[in-house]
């Protein structure tokens, strides 16, 4: 079972079994025996896991961690570490970075309707 559910938070956050055995530090078939259920990841090893990203209560009670935002299936590594910069800014900062926001987004839609046209 644990198995299973680390090959659904790896694939949530779209890596490799290379890919996630390098960042956390364990060869390649260590990973794949953890998928497999032939052995289980130890807990220093979970802490990597979270680190990365992947919700390790999920993995290891199979119910997911639902007050951790950074932990949330619709969040992308990326954009949970891009809110919780944004939660550790000051007030004006908030506002100056969503002012830049909404400025480069627009830029965009501009420039792709362009393109598309």
């Amino acid at each position: 079972m644990i198995g299973l559910r680390i090959k659904e938070e790896r694939e949530r956050l779209s890596l490799t079994q290379q890919g996630m055995a390098d960042a956390i530090g364990v060869a390649k078939r260590t990973f794949i025996d953890w998928e497999k259920d032939r052995t289980s990841p130890t807990a220093v090893q979970l802490s990597a896991l979270s680190a990365l990203g992947v919700d390790v209560l999920y993995v290891v009670t199979g119910f997911h961690n639902t007050s951790a935002p950074a932990l949330r299936p619709e969040l992308t590594r990326r954009k949970s570490t891009l809110l919780d910069n944004y939660d550790h800014l000051s007030e004006s900062d908030k506002a100056a970075l969503e002012r830049t926001a909404f400025a480069l987004a627009e830029q965009g839609r501009v420039s792709r309707k362009g393109k598309t046209a």
